[in-house]
């Protein structure tokens, strides 16, 4: 479900579910928490890298257990969603320089996980969506952090529309940094490493942690409101409309054809 490799002085934590096109339920989101405590209080630690196995990055929000949230209480979806904003709190404010790789696919709340990178590595085949509008979901939690990394327009644009966009688009949006072909993606990751592994190792850290107190996590307040919205749209009438309609491979009630 998800490896810890060390190389040196770099952590490289890879969702592991590529016949899942690894997609993240409870179990990995919690899993991904507990490795990001562990590994930052390695000594030797000067950058981790998030990447997935297989030929994608990952596809979002498992939408079994989606499908299974959204009949549960809404207590419990707070608390479930509760445990994925603390996670990406946690990345976002990881206190070493952090490098994502993406192929593939990049969808719904694995756009969360890339907004709270310092660095994005992409491979011009990768194709991003906010997905959630179509599942009559939102992407509420993972939405302070878009917001800081492509804009609020941009954010607006691609989240009401639900639309597809390809890896120049990323680029230009400020999600992603750089651009290569998946044959080279390995080595644009041992260049970004070489660069980081220039620089000073407190220096760095210090820098990340001035820049982030000027671009901080979101507050409580605004965390609580994400968390709570996902919630009450995931029990929905809307929610469970669009996510049965999904797995029935039908159209949702409220889908107007075109």
């Amino acid at each position: 479900m998800l490896r810890l490799n060390w190389d040196g002085f770099v952590a490289h934590v890879i969702l592991d579910r590529p016949q899942q096109r690894n997609a993240f339920d409870a179990e990995l989101i919690q899993a991904i928490d507990e490795t990001l405590s562990q590994v930052a209080q390695a000594p030797q630690l000067r950058a981790l890298v998030l990447r997935g196995e297989g030929q994608h990055f990952s596809a979002g929000a498992d939408l079994g257990w989606m499908k299974s949230m959204a009949q549960a209480s809404a207590e419990d979806n707070r608390r479930d969603a509760q445990a994925l904003a603390s996670m990406l709190r946690h990345l976002y404010d990881f206190p070493v320089p952090t490098v994502v790789m993406v192929q593939g696919a990049a969808m719904g709340g694995a756009l969360g996980l890339i907004a709270c990178a310092d660095w994005c590595i992409a491979s011009d085949d990768a194709r991003f969506a906010l997905s959630e509008l179509r599942l009559g979901l939102a992407p509420a939690v993972i939405s302070p952090y878009l917001l800081r990394a492509m804009g609020p327009r941009h954010l607006m644009h691609l989240a009401l529309s639900a639309s597809v966009f390809d890896a120049d688009t990323a680029r230009r949006i400020g999600l992603v940094h750089e651009i290569h072909p998946l044959g080279q993606l390995d080595t644009a990751l041992d260049q970004a490493l070489h660069q980081l592994h220039l620089t000073g190792p407190q220096a760095s850290r210090a820098c990340k942690a001035l820049l982030r107190a000027q671009t901080p996590a979101p507050d409580v307040e605004t965390e609580q409101q994400t968390v709570d919205l996902i919630a009450a749209l995931r029990v929905s009438d809307e929610g469970q409309s669009g996510l049965q309609a999904f797995f029935a491979k039908q159209t949702p009630s409220w889908q107007i054809p075109s």
